[in-house]
């Protein structure tokens, strides 16, 4: 059957509105919602030409994904104090497309919110990029996408998660330190910091190719991102002074990787470490990852990545951030189901933080070992041990030990 722009964009409305009213969420300003579905449906009436018989065919099916990742953590020495921790994370998916490149997507996930690095290793980096604050089940991301023809232009409108598209490496999507997906400099911002796991936020991702390597990438979302006084909740909040959060990246592909470049920005003022003046809180970064071994033909061999950042020092703790590593995909098996990582992430305090509290470390490093092999189709294993130096909370330098399990059903 042909694709018809204006249900579906009634459908993602409505979705939005009844995922996040009952109990579990809170919505105001629903009519900004329908303009945003209107604006979408307008764009997509515009270049969407009828779909033909044969591009029917080609329609895709209903996707499904499950899958439920746990890890559990000793902190062998040093820290708050020795303990271990057991957390978890399912995440389920449905996404549906049609022939003419319109993608539409909803995720649920669900956290036992234990606490790792609060409770026992004291480092502000976080250990495990599965930990929550809270034990919650919650809608997680529901967008539409949408290419424009032939033009490489590309639209996606919803719950969005941003380190999905922007500050992302697949090198270092390796490793379990939050501070190797989105970097801690951008991670660490706002009043419940950016929309990134495990809270989304509504907003919109514009994709426009610049020239053959080149594309650039820009997105505006929500400046608080859900409801911080219920955290439980995959709440809507617009207005109230949050403002929004603002980001630009370029994306240069490279013969066997890439080199990205961003900007970020919040529109709403915060307040400075001083404490006298308010200012716009805003940063910006670059990153690259190239393969610099192994046969070009197959993903086999050795990969570098890097990464340096800057946030606001008037604001922010952190003021830069960088972080660098190695990886080796198919050490021991020959089909490239293995991986051996190697990798560290130094976050430095800013001047204005330490001199309003006293004993903050000058920088906190945080060094990384981890192996991940696909046993079966369905089963990954990934032992991890991670050395804290200096952690935020001023304790002794932490060494944790820690083993993931991923179950995937698709």
């Amino acid at each position: 059957m042909k694709v018809n722009p204006a249900r579906v964009c009634q459908w993602f409305s409505v979705a939005l509105h009844s995922a996040a009213r009952p109990e579990k969420a809170r919505l105001k300003y629903p009519h900004i919602l329908h303009k945003i579905s209107i604006s979408l449906f307008i764009g997509l009436s515009a270049v969407t030409s009828p779909v033909t018989a044969e591009e029917t065919a080609k329609e895709t099916a209903v996707t499904f994904g499950l899958d439920y990742t746990s890890e559990v953590w000793t902190v062998a020495s040093g820290g708050i104090k020795k303990g271990q921790r057991y957390l978890d994370n399912i995440n389920a998916s449905i996404s549906k497309g049609w022939a003419n490149g319109t993608n539409v997507y909803v995720s649920g996930l669900y956290n036992n919110g234990h606490s790792l690095s609060g409770d026992l290793v004291g480092d502000a980096q976080v250990i495990s990029n599965i930990e929550a604050p809270v034990k919650a089940a919650r809608l997680y991301e529901a967008w539409v996408e949408h290419p424009f023809g032939q033009t490489g232009i590309n639209v996606k409108v919803g719950l969005l998660d941003v380190n999905t598209e922007f500050d992302v490496l697949e090198a270092a999507g390796l490793f379990l330190g939050s501070a190797h997906g989105i970097g801690t400099d951008i991670g660490q911002s706002g009043e419940n910091g950016p929309a990134i796991f495990p809270v989304t936020a509504l907003g919109a991702r514009l994709q426009l190719p610049l020239a053959e390597k080149l594309t650039l990438r820009a997105a505006l979302l929500d400046g608080a991102p859900g409801d911080p006084n219920h955290p439980k909740r995959t709440a809507i909040k617009l207005g109230g002074g949050d403002g929004a959060f603002l980001i630009g990246e370029l994306d240069y592909a490279l013969p066997a990787g890439k080199i990205i470049a961003g900007l970020w920005r919040y529109t709403a003022s915060s307040e400075a470490w001083a404490g006298a003046a308010t200012q716009k809180n805003a940063g910006a970064y670059v990153r690259a990852e190239h393969k610099i071994a192994g046969p070009s033909a197959t993903d086999k061999g050795l990969y570098a990545f890097a990464r340096l950042g800057f946030a606001d020092a008037d604001i922010n703790v952190f003021s830069s951030f960088y972080s660098l590593g190695l990886q080796y995909i198919g050490l021991f098996t020959d089909d490239a189901k293995d991986m051996l990582g190697l990798a560290v992430a130094t976050a430095t305090t800013s001047k204005e933080y330490r001199q309003v509290t006293i004993g903050a470390p000058k920088r906190e490093t945080a060094l990384e070992l981890t192996y991940k092999i696909e046993a079966t189709p369905w089963l990954s294993l990934q032992p991890d041990v991670q050395y804290i130096i200096n952690p935020l909370e001023g304790v002794k330098n932490t060494l944790t030990i820690g083993l993931r399990a991923i179950f995937t059903l698709q």
